[in-house]
C-alpha cells in the first residue's frame, strides 16, 4: 500500500462563500461519514483542518500574510490515506462531499520518502 495526501481546496476567506451554521453542521456530518467509510476500510491515516490565517515566506526575507492572499482558494485541510495505487486513491477522493461545492477541489498526491511503508 502507498500513502497519499488529499488536499482540500476551497474559498475559506470570502464571507459570502461561507456556509451558515446549519449548513456547516450538515457538511461536517457528510464529511465525517465519508472519512468514517475510509477508516472502516482501514485506509485512513490521519488529517485535520487548517486555519484561515498563516504566513507565506519567500526569498530575500519576504514574509506576507497568507495563505496566498491574492487568491480566494486556499488549502482548508487534508487527510492522509492508504491505497494500492493512484486510481484507488482517486476513487476514494471522488466521493468527498466537499466536491459538491462550486469551486472546491480535492488534490491527490502520493507521499514519497523512506517513511512510506509498502
Amino acid at each position: 500500500m502507498d500513502e497519499f495526501v488529499l488536499l482540500f481546496r476551497m474559498d475559506i476567506i470570502t464571507k459570502d462563500a461561507q456556509p451558515s451554521p446549519e449548513q456547516l453542521q450538515v457538511y461536517m456530518k457528510q464529511y465525517h461519514d465519508w472519512v468514517g467509510g475510509i477508516a472502516a476500510q482501514n485506509k485512513f491515516i490521519g488529517g485535520t483542518g487548517l486555519s484561515t490565517e498563516g504566513r507565506v515566506l519567500k526569498p530575500h526575507d519576504i514574509i506576507t500574510d497568507g495563505p496566498y492572499a491574492e487568491i480566494k482558494e486556499s488549502v482548508a485541510g487534508y487527510i492522509m490515506i492508504k491505497a494500492k495505487d493512484f486510481d484507488e486513491a482517486v476513487n476514494l477522493a471522488k466521493d468527498c462531499p466537499m466536491l459538491k461545492g462550486e469551486g472546491n477541489s480535492v488534490e491527490v498526491r502520493k507521499i514519497t520518502g523512506s517513511h512510506n511503508k509498502d
